[in-house]
């Protein structure tokens, strides 16, 4: 006994052991990128996200004209409409409208109350920076926050995919390198989308470990993470249609095979509702904000006249040059082909090679729900955004499609040529990047034969001096707000 005690305390030190030597470069390549990190805001969607935190701290309000007006004011919030739908038009209650939601300002708190402090702690050393919730180190405060969201994100997906499927850190790297959420990241982190994805990697993380029991303590803690990522973007709560599907059928599957088929429906109906309470509970505050702004539980008239409901906009959504998803990150389409082959793999007779195939189908379903969700905006282009942005949220899922399909790679051959192509696909996502930031890109849509020149040969030869003038220069690249 003594002998099995101490061989499982060795492997246990050996997996932290080795968890330490890929963790640990990690985290120092993350903090050495960090300058990187554009620690202003100019995006309408910035302003409305940052709006709730900044009124909520300091007004202990929903009445965000003072908000609109500061960045109006400073020229940062003047792009078409800004003026006419925040500072002119009101809603139902009297305020101004906000189209956002606060899940970000949530995430984003605890790094706010660090640049409160050290406002504050400037201002009483003698500097003049403003004690006022606008001033650089609130703004610093709220875009380091949402770049370490995208790293964590990244990390919980090298996890979950290396469990699932191997190769989940290689997988990883390529994904955070060669998909939007860089962008989203480090030039315009006060959006939403990094925020996505990490509660996204996290409801997925807690949906995987709590599967295993459905315990009431599991699903509670399922319930408050599901309402943490529906209040930082709506749409991401159809991926709970996941686990959903995968408690029905466990839940189905148990009763079936119970000897007390009513004391176990009773069981699965009491485990299900308390998740529920906990989801209810805690997305009290969406509830609440939208009741103090719209007169109602739910977002404005304005964004739900925006939805058919019928997906007719799919096909664009994947493959039109409008932002198309796999057209402006054809790496995604490898992902997508992994999912499809977790789902569907040659051979899954082993326990784990059936768990493993089921976690793939209800990856896909859920994968699905954005692609219908977005289908159904008409303003599914997103215009002016960065690449498809609606699925940055769903990061944890390329991850792992990617590592699955690095996995399925068979012979040296096709191995080189499937890093050839990830190498490729990175390039061009950061060539797509600067061509975005320089202003030498047409933002509505791609236009294949132009972008390919410039990102595999103009950007080559002008990536020293872009380089040079992100990191020492960067308000070269847009115009600097008055003051």
């Amino acid at each position: 006994m003594e002998i099995t005690r101490h061989l499982r305390l060795l492997r246990l030190d050996d997996a932290w052991t080795s968890r330490a030597r890929v963790g640990l470069p990690l985290v120092l390549v993350f903090l050495l990128s960090l300058p990187a990190v554009t620690t202003r805001l100019y995006a309408a969607d910035e302003i409305q996200y940052f709006a709730y935190l900044r009124s909520l701290w300091f007004d202990q309000d929903l009445s965000f004209e003072n908000e609109y007006q500061h960045f109006y004011d400073r020229g940062i919030a003047h792009a078409y409409g800004f003026h006419e739908t925040f500072l002119e038009l009101r809603t139902a209650t009297g305020l101004r409208y906000n189209f956002g939601t606060i899940g970000s300002a949530i995430l984003w708190a605890p790094f706010y109350a660090v640049g409160d402090l050290t406002a504050r702690g400037m201002s009483l050393a003698g500097s003049d920076i403003a004690v006022d919730g606008f001033s650089q180190p609130y703004l610093s405060a709220v875009t380091y926050a949402s770049a370490v969201y995208g790293f964590l994100a990244i990390a919980i997906a090298m996890t979950i995919a290396g469990r699932l499927v191997g190769r989940g850190i290689a997988a990883g790297l390529v994904i955070w390198a060669g998909t939007p959420l860089l962008f989203y990241m480090y030039i315009a982190p006060g959006m939403a989308h990094a925020c996505s994805a990490f509660t996204v990697a996290a409801f997925v993380g807690v949906w995987l470990q709590v599967r295993r029991a459905w315990s009431f303590q599991g699903i509670m803690a399922l319930g408050a993470v599901t309402a943490l990522m529906a209040m930082v973007r709506e749409q991401d709560l159809l991926l709970a249609i996941g686990p959903i599907a995968d408690f029905t059928w466990t839940a189905i599957t148990k009763m079936r095979v119970s000897g007390d088929r009513v004391g176990a429906a009773r069981h699965w109906v009491a485990v299900a509702s308390a998740g529920t309470c906990v989801f209810g509970l805690c997305y009290a505050p969406q509830a609440m904000s939208y009741l103090a702004l719209n007169g109602r539980f739910g977002p404005p008239e304005v964004i739900t006249g925006k939805m058919n409901w019928l997906a007719l906009y799919a096909p664009q959504v994947l493959f039109s040059p409008e932002h198309g998803l796999f057209v402006w990150t054809p790496l995604l389409l490898v992902a997508a082909g992994g999912l499809l082959r977790m789902a569907w793999p040659a051979r899954a007779r082993s326990a784990d090679g059936v768990v493993t195939r089921r976690i793939g189908l209800l990856l896909c379903l859920m994968a699905a729900t954005q692609i219908y969700v977005t289908g159904s905006v008409e303003s599914w282009t997103s215009a002016g955004a960065f690449g498809q942005r609606r699925f940055v949220g769903l990061t944890i899922l390329w991850v792992v499609g990617l590592a699955a399909a690095l996995q399925a790679v068979r012979g040296i051959g096709v191995r080189r040529a499937f890093w050839a192509a990830c190498a490729l696909s990175v390039w061009w996502n950061l060539g797509l990047m600067a061509q975005f930031g320089a202003g030498t890109m047409d933002r509505q849509r791609l236009e294949l034969g132009k972008n390919v020149y410039n990102t595999f040969v103009v950007f080559p030869r002008q990536l020293p001096q872009l380089a040079y003038r992100y990191l020492f220069d960067r308000e070269s690249f847009y115009a600097a707000p008055r003051r």
